[in-house]
């Protein structure tokens, strides 16, 4: 995890640098460095490089990577069917899944499937994708058997380029916070009007470009995601700040990772944010049906 040395002045500078984040760069992102490829054990076992977005065409089934990629990037335009919120998957997931502390999707395939406790059973990725489609998206489930579930799942799977099931690439896919801070919402308030606001909305509506599509996703009210999803708990959320935002420029890595706020305000900020007015999720009844529930959720 890189920290900035530089953050972007300016609202219109920001607005246009991180458009292709957010949304999904047309261009490649990618880190010319190498990063680890780790067995069961932590072991290094190989090299990972973040592939170049070209390299899809010479795929056998490249027209089914890049419909994946394409839904990923632009979920709320074109799957209005099954999305209720102002968001698309690489909201959370930036740089197109390539950015480490940023919600990645380089190790996805091999995560899963996996026990999670929230679920309380094993869960596999079409689960979990689904499971973002109501919670994060507020919205309804794809078809599991469908063709935009098989194309995401293989834009994530192009992405691992054939890193083993039992292996992983040393990346995170969101940094540590310290839990045992307590939070200060009135200074997340304040935070949020410094640091946030301009992107987000003074009252959390987000921000689309000029032919209504989402640049910066609404981080409360009807169109951000409901109480059920991940990002509403306060530490859940702070790891995502802390380490991904603001979008900030570095002189020797990549656009799209944080490191400018201490752990401190990233919780504070979270605070205030995730208790704000958001969708409810009748859904919420059924989790952590073994118990363990962690002390940030809202339910």
């Amino acid at each position: 995890m890189k920290k900035p040395v530089l953050l972007i002045a300016g609202v219109a500078v920001l607005a246009l640098g991180v458009w292709g984040i957010l949304r999904g760069a047309p261009a490649d992102v990618s880190d010319p460095q190498g990063m680890a490829i780790l067995d069961a054990e932590g072991n290094v076992v190989g090299d990972y490089t973040v592939p170049a977005d070209r390299d899809i065409l010479a795929q056998p089934n490249a027209d089914q990577i890049l419909y994946g990629k394409r839904l990923l990037a632009d979920t709320a335009r074109l799957l209005p069917d099954n999305v209720g919120a102002a968001m698309n998957c690489n909201s959370c997931h930036l740089g197109d899944g390539k950015i480490d502390a940023a919600n990645g999707y380089i190790n996805t395939v091999n995560f899963y499937p996996r026990v999670m406790p929230r679920a309380g059973k094993e869960v596999d990725l079409e689960m979990r994708i689904n499971g973002c489609f109501q919670r994060s998206m507020n919205g309804k489930p794809l078809d599991p058997d469908g063709p935009e579930m098989k194309a995401m799942i293989a834009y994530m799977d192009w992405l691992r380029q054939d890193v083993p099931k039992d292996q992983t690439v040393d990346i995170v896919n969101a940094g540590p916070i310290d839990e045992s801070l307590l939070p200060d919402p009135e200074n997340g308030k304040r935070i949020y009007a410094a640091k946030c606001a301009a992107c987000h909305g003074a009252d959390g509506e987000g921000m689309r470009d000029q032919s209504g599509d989402i640049l910066f996703p609404p981080l409360w009210g009807e169109e951000s995601f409901n109480i059920g999803a991940g990002m509403a708990r306060t530490y859940k959320a702070a790891q995502f700040v802390r380490w991904a935002m603001p979008p900030a420029m570095h002189m020797g890595g990549q656009l799209g990772q944080g490191g400018v706020l201490s752990d401190q305000e990233a919780v504070d900020v979270s605070e205030y944010f995730t208790h704000m007015p958001r969708p409810d999720f009748p859904g919420k009844v059924n989790d952590w049906p073994n118990g363990n529930r962690p002390k940030d959720a809202r339910y």
